[in-house]
Formats: C-alpha cells, sequence, structure tokens
C-alpha cells in the first residue's frame, strides 16, 4: 500500500509540476511588469523613462534606480488616491497620518510633509515653499487619466531644482489622443463613502481634448483601542481638461488645467478648507532627431486654512527651457528655470 501511494503521489508531481512553472512567467509578466529584478532582459529594454535626465531613454541605460508604476497596474489595483498608488512602486514608504495627511519619502526619511522628495505632475513641481513639502490632499487626479508613474530613488537636485534630495516622483498623464470617448466610475463604502468619476475625450481638428470631474468623500478614521470615531471625513470635488496637438509633425504642444475645492476634517479643531488650481502649457519643437526645443509655463494658486494654527494663500509662476542636442556618443541638455512664488500667509493663534 506505501509503494502505491507514493508511485500515485511521484504521478501526480511529475503531472502537475510543469503546468506551474509554464505558469510562472505569465504570472510574473502581467502581475508585477514593475519589479525590474523579475523582467527578462527583452522586456527591461522596451521600458522608456523621462525623468532621469529631461529625456526619453531606456531604463536598463539609466544612471539611477527607477520603479515605473504603469497604467495597468493602476487599473487592477481599484486604489482611489495618488498616495496609495506610490505604494506599488519599490522602496518607497507611504504613510497615513489621518484621513487626509500622508507622509511620503524615500530612503527612510518619513516625516510629514516629506520636504526632501521632489513631486511632479506633468513637469509641473508641486512642491510648497511653506512646509518645503507636498500636500498629497491637494494633488488628486483621475488615475485612469494617468500612463505611468516614474518613481527615482536618489538625488534628482542637479536635473530638477530644489528639494528632489532624496527622490523624484513624476506623475505623467496619458495623451488626449488616448482617452477619446466616455468613462464613468462610482463607488461606495464603509471607507470611501462617495467616489464618483466621470471623462469625456474627443476629436479637435488635428489633436484631441478631454474634460474630467470627480469627486470623493472619505469616512473618518476610527480609534483601535476604542473604536471611537477620529472625526477627520474628507471631501474633494475636482475639475479639470487637457487639449494635445497631433503627434504628427515638427511641433507639438499641450494645454492643461485643473480646480479643485474641499474640506478636511480634524479630530482636535474645526474642519479645514482646501482650493486651487492650475494652468500648464508646453511647447515642443523638433529640428531633426538630434536636436529638439521645450518651453513649458504654469499658473498654480492655491488656498489652505487649518484652524488654529494658519492660512495661506499661494501664487505661484513658472517658466522653464530646455534644448537638447546629440554629438556622437554624446547627448546634451541644457536650459533653464524662473519660478515666483508669492504666499500670503496669516496665522491664528
Amino acid at each position: 500500500m506505501r509503494n502505491r501511494a507514493a508511485l500515485i503521489f511521484l504521478f501526480i508531481f511529475e503531472v502537475c509540476s510543469p503546468l506551474r512553472v509554464s505558469a510562472q512567467p505569465l504570472q510574473t509578466a502581467s502581475n508585477t511588469p514593475q519589479d525590474l529584478k523579475r523582467l527578462s532582459i527583452e522586456e527591461l529594454a522596451q521600458i522608456d523613462v523621462t525623468s532621469v535626465s529631461r529625456r526619453s531613454e531606456r531604463l536598463s541605460e539609466t544612471a539611477a534606480a527607477v520603479s515605473v508604476i504603469n497604467a495597468d497596474q493602476i487599473y487592477r489595483s481599484g486604489l482611489t488616491t495618488l498616495p496609495e498608488v506610490l505604494r506599488l512602486a519599490d522602496a518607497i514608504d507611504v504613510a497615513r497620518v489621518n484621513s487626509s495627511t500622508w507622509a511620503t519619502s524615500l530612503r527612510g526619511f518619513v516625516t510629514n510633509p516629506a520636504n526632501k522628495l521632489l513631486v511632479l505632475n506633468d513637469g509641473r513641481s508641486v512642491y510648497s515653499p511653506l512646509t518645503s513639502g507636498t500636500f498629497w490632499d491637494a494633488e488628486d487626479t483621475l488615475l485612469n487619466d494617468i500612463e505611468r508613474i516614474e518613481v527615482i530613488r536618489g538625488p534628482g537636485g542637479a536635473v530638477w531644482g530644489p528639494n528632489a534630495v532624496n527622490g523624484v516622483v513624476n506623475v505623467i498623464t496619458k495623451n488626449s489622443a488616448s482617452t477619446i470617448g466616455d468613462y464613468v466610475s462610482v463607488a461606495a463604502g464603509s471607507d470611501e463613502h462617495v467616489y464618483a468619476v466621470g471623462r469625456h475625450g474627443g476629436e479637435m481638428g488635428r489633436g484631441a481634448y478631454r474634460i474630467f470631474g470627480k469627486y470623493r468623500q472619505h469616512g473618518a478614521q476610527v480609534f483601535t483601542d476604542t473604536g471611537a470615531d477620529a472625526g477627520d471625513p474628507v471631501q474633494l470635488g475636482q475639475a479639470g481638461f487637457r487639449m494635445d496637438s497631433s503627434p504628427d509633425g515638427s511641433v507639438t504642444w499641450l494645454v492643461e488645467g485643473s480646480a479643485y475645492r474641499g474640506t478636511n476634517g480634524f479630530s482636535d479643531r474645526p474642519d479645514g478648507d482646501i482650493a486651487g488650481g492650475h494652468v500648464l502649457g508646453r511647447w515642443n519643437r523638433t529640428f531633426s532627431d538630434s536636436s529638439e526645443f521645450q518651453a513649458q509655463f504654469y499658473y498654480d494658486g492655491s488656498y489652505r486654512k487649518v484652524p488654529l494654527q494658519f492660512t495661506e494663500r499661494r501664487h505661484t509662476f513658472d517658466l522653464d527651457v530646455q534644448q537638447r542636442l546629440q554629438t556622437g556618443r554624446h547627448d546634451f541638455v541644457f536650459g533653464g528655470e524662473m519660478r515666483f512664488s508669492r504666499g500670503n500667509d496669516v496665522g491664528i493663534a
């Protein structure tokens, strides 16, 4: 009987093990494409990033540690906020302080706010001079419109300027031509009380456009020891647009903008208010395969009130130009940036 049982076990093992081994590459390729250590050489060579040196280059040729979160991962995750999506990247710390505040950083420096991590949204810096960090409650977008998120672990100040001490996070959204049609998503639950997004995209001459809206109402947290309500619910409404020229031709451009308004709950004080918006324009001219020029301008306005602490109104103007030249085996990227930011801070006792 023991010999017969052993033979049956060996037969089942031999039949099932080839199926298990053959299915493993498919699982790795579909579920964790951003884990670079598991990708094949061919898959690694096909990934292009732009945040390391401000130009498109193969990930395998970059002199930096980079993780890429692609659109498929974001869609499959089912997440609803940008900070939560960042947890899909490698070696990044994302800690939740309360319903509206996040402590996000790289290389172990996890503070609130993270004053050593530069965050970009389509090349627009969301760095706040008030805290030298990022207010994640105001940095929201329609997650289905994100093409990829590039996370650079390591210094990036030589390329991107201040605050890029420990790393750079660059959120890159899709071209409007990739979002033609209608998209609607509605959800409700015990955590996200209300979550609704809608988008419409269409053609516009030789280009394309899209408009979108998003609203979320997040419930208050619960104290783990007593189960009591923490009294910090969050609600935020946002609307925006983007227009892109046709990718064909030597001259391309895009214009995008958004506006938001919401309230943040606090357990020890009245609710706070946030509001703001931005407009960004970018113009590219390609002279040849080895030469291209880019100019970008954006305006960002914000309002933030934290009761018993401060009230701030801030206006930021930014102009950035860069030129790329390729000579032989060398690729030069140079340019300049001018930023003017003015805030009216009022302290409250």
